[in-house]
């Protein structure tokens, strides 16, 4: 998907709003138990009932891999039935030398080697742009790079200063030699709120992917006040708070009128900057 294909998708939409499938099967519905492969059934529904409220659907591949071969078959199934105009994300934080990060982007990218082809996958930035690079020469495909994360021990690290600028700044600065605002985003943690001066210092016009907004007590508000742009330039993940707001019968309904409460606030917000 290209970036002018999203935005597109934002404007029809009225929404910059990515669902997170972070799909444990402890946590969904029991009655789903009884299906061959209760994680896809669970996804489906979800996918069904809120695809025409989200602009994007963000997987994050440890709650399926950690199943194993079960596991990997319902992230396949999954990601092969998610809408092909919205944007889609593998959440998989991968980050190695040359050789296998090209593993890494072909298990995302080539549907011929993987049976999956995602928009974009997550990538840690932090061995440098060998580790990269492989992700990057797929055609219309992006790379979402950890920037600034909302975890408590992002301080361990990415604060730390040299020079004049913090090694999160210092990567926003270097990886855009790697790449453009057409290839490549950021993931910045809701849960810092005016950190997003800072980050919208070094990447203006970049996409930025903020989670942390619901179940783990980001603002939206404080989200837009700081990172929105004219393009409107983020897209905002809600897992639990969506996925989760029902443990009945009910649940998909449940994460639809979550997921349109979400949704209704950011286009207030779209509306603001006459988007």
């Amino acid at each position: 998907m290209t970036r002018q294909e999203l935005i597109a998708q934002i404007k029809n939409k009225k929404s910059f709003l990515t669902v997170g499938l972070d799909t444990d099967i402890k946590k969904i519905p029991q009655h789903l138990l009884t299906f061959d492969d209760p994680v896809f059934e669970f996804n489906k529904q979800i996918i069904d009932a809120t695809k025409d409220l989200c602009v994007s659907y963000k997987i994050n591949t440890a709650f399926y891999e950690c199943r194993g071969l079960a596991g990997w078959q319902s992230l396949v199934k999954t990601a092969n039935y998610l809408p092909k105009d919205i944007f889609s994300i593998a959440d998989a934080k991968r980050g190695d030398i040359g050789n296998t990060s090209a593993m890494y982007a072909d298990a995302f990218f080539s549907e011929a080697d993987s049976g999956m082809s995602f928009d974009s996958v997550t990538v840690a930035p932090y061995m440098g742009k060998d580790s990269v690079s492989p992700f990057l020469k797929f055609q219309n495909k992006w790379v979402i790079l950890l920037a600034l994360t909302s975890n408590e021990g992002a301080k361990d690290f990415q604060f730390l200063k040299s020079e004049e600028s913090l090694l999160f700044e210092r990567v926003l600065q270097k990886s855009q030699e790697w790449a453009s605002n057409e290839q490549m985003m950021y993931v910045v943690g809701a849960t810092r709120g005016d950190a997003f001066l800072q980050i919208r210092k070094h990447a203006p016009n970049h996409f930025l992917l903020v989670p942390g907004v619901g179940a783990q007590g980001g603002s939206l508000g404080d989200v837009c006040q700081y990172g929105i742009t004219k393009d409107c330039g983020l897209l905002v993940n809600s897992s639990r708070a969506i996925i989760y707001a029902s443990s009945g019968e009910d649940f998909a309904q449940a994460a639809r009128a979550e997921a349109q409460k979400v949704q209704q606030q950011m286009a207030k917000e779209l509306e603001k900057i006459g988007f």
